[in-house]
């Protein structure tokens, strides 16, 4: 049912991962992400498993693991590592994340 003219239709946010699903990735096979992960066993507080909004962290019997395959390149990972363990640069030209906004 349409809205009476001049009111408008009350949109409901949608979920994120519905938004990220109509995203495209060209993955390249050499990871544009490298992770010390002998630094990452010294560190108690994880905070890119928390904070990457991709998820692209999680952690397995206490230890990181990374899949940069989904990265959105927002570079959180990079200034919230207390141990600077995440060596972080921009895919190669033409290759990541391609936003599409729905």
């Amino acid at each position: 049912m349409k809205p009476p003219k001049g009111e408008k239709k009350e949109e409901k946010p949608r979920p994120i991962d519905d938004i990220l699903q109509s995203n495209i990735w060209d993955v390249d096979y050499e990871p544009h992400i490298k992770v010390d992960y002998e630094k990452c066993v010294t560190c108690e507080l994880k905070p890119c498993v928390r904070l990457c909004p991709a998820g692209c962290y999680t952690l397995l019997d206490d230890k990181i693991l990374f899949s940069y395959e989904g990265c959105l390149e927002c570079g959180t990972c990079r200034i919230i590592c207390p141990r600077d363990a995440i060596t972080w640069n921009y895919p190669v030209s033409g290759k990541g994340i391609y936003f599409r906004f729905s």
